[in-house]
């Protein structure tokens, strides 16, 4: 069965089509700039990559455009748009209903949009994405898959905020945690890995990259995860603040005679390694501006690298214990000499890092980075967040039609 992957933003629409169940990628892209006055496409199949400019008013003109991308004779990846089986989409906020992914149904689209209040910049465009999929490719079995729903298993100590409880029972205000799908992503290949059941292991994730956060899993269920209500709680992130004194907040508008909202603008938009540094939100610039003597990138640096060492130590203590580190993201994935800083003073944990592998394991490639002789292993996985979807939406329009996995 061909799947097709949607991951819809605000302006932008990326998507892969892979032949599952063997989990091969048939064709992806990026169409970004939508409703400007001239769009992008970005597409690539069976080797070869294209590049389209336009203009695209709205996600469901753009998803016309993915369509006729696949479809293309030079570039293509399909015959016919009946070539695709079911379409899986990236929803990032589920609220407390969703713990799993689910097919799209009349009341899952009205549910996502009563959680465009949780996620105002992130529900509406992933469910323009989906109406405009229905339309495009009627008749066609379609599934949400949700940022959150990973972190449903989390118990109420660690979700719960010590804010009076009627605005948990009347706002929902609770710890909701994202990335899940990358957190799930690579906790079970960490598992194949490692060559043990995802059961048996305790393992802490950790997503870095312009967004960050880390997760506890235990037996293959997230316990505890940084991100809360929204993104912006936990790590220091490209643009976000992570976790700050909430008295900050009026305490600025006070000082400067701000919003609350332009005060939440600053928070998610010019903190973080941009707020610190000065110099960018992109880590690979701020490790060459420290590299030349910049001191406040250097102090960026020290201050990322302590507060996701921070994480791992509390969440050791949640766990009772850790089997594997799990690096992943862009930064996670990439940036060796920030694993090396966050790993640094870990040993007593049992955390140590072998320096020519950590060197060596960079660039989407994965693989144990730690000592032979280190009791916790430390792992580089890059994430694969759409071929997650890809495979729950097989499983999920397999067991809805009760007719094996063909189309």
């Amino acid at each position: 069965m061909n799947i097709l992957v949607l991951n819809c933003g605000s302006s932008s629409i990326k998507y892969k089509l892979f032949d599952m169940p063997d989990g091969g990628e048939l064709a992806g892209g990026l169409l970004e700039r939508i409703g400007e006055e001239t769009s992008l496409l970005s597409h690539r199949a069976g080797g070869r990559k294209v590049r389209v400019e336009g203009e695209v008013a709205d996600h469901r003109e753009g998803l016309k455009w993915v369509v006729e991308a696949l479809l293309h004779p030079e570039h293509g990846a399909i015959r016919d748009p009946s070539e695709i089986g079911a379409v899986g989409h990236r929803v990032v906020h589920g609220g407390e209903r969703f713990t799993g992914s689910v097919p799209i149904t009349p009341e899952v689209v009205e549910a996502i949009r009563e959680f465009s209040s949780l996620a105002p910049l992130h529900n509406p465009p992933n469910l323009m994405g989906i109406q405009a999929a229905q339309e495009l490719l009627p008749g066609v079995p379609q599934v949400a898959v949700f940022d959150t729903a990973f972190h449903g298993t989390m118990p109420r100590y660690a979700y719960l905020y010590a804010i009076p409880y009627e605005y948990y029972e009347k706002y929902r205000i609770r710890r909701y945690g994202f990335h899940g799908t990358s957190h799930r992503y690579v906790s079970m290949r960490a598992a194949e890995i490692l060559g043990r059941p995802l059961k048996e292991l305790k393992l802490i994730t950790c997503h870095l990259g312009n967004g960050c956060s880390v997760a506890a899993v235990q037996g293959g269920r997230s316990v505890d995860t940084s991100m809360g209500f929204t993104p912006l709680e936990g790590l220091v992130m490209g643009t976000r603040s992570g976790d700050i004194d909430p008295a900050i907040i009026p305490f600025l508008a006070k000082g400067e005679g701000l919003s609350a909202e332009e005060v939440e603008r600053i928070l998610n938009k010019r903190s973080g390694l941009l707020g610190l540094s000065g110099v960018s939100n992109d880590m690979r610039e701020v490790e060459r501006a420290a590299g030349e003597g910049e001191e406040r990138a250097e102090i960026a640096l020290e201050v990322f690298a302590y507060r996701v060492k921070k994480y791992i130590g509390a969440y050791t203590a949640v766990l009772g214990g850790v089997d594997a580190v799990v690096f992943t993201g862009g930064i996670g994935e990439n940036a060796y000499r920030m694993r090396e800083r966050i790993c640094e003073g870990l040993e007593g944990l049992g955390i140590a890092l072998d320096p020519e592998r950590n060197r060596r394991t960079v660039g989407r490639k994965e693989g144990d980075i730690a000592r032979e002789e280190a009791r916790v292993r430390v792992l580089v996985v890059p994430t694969d967040e759409e071929l997650l979807i890809a495979r729950d939406t097989l499983e999920i329009v397999g067991r809805a039609e009760g007719e094996g996995w063909k189309k």
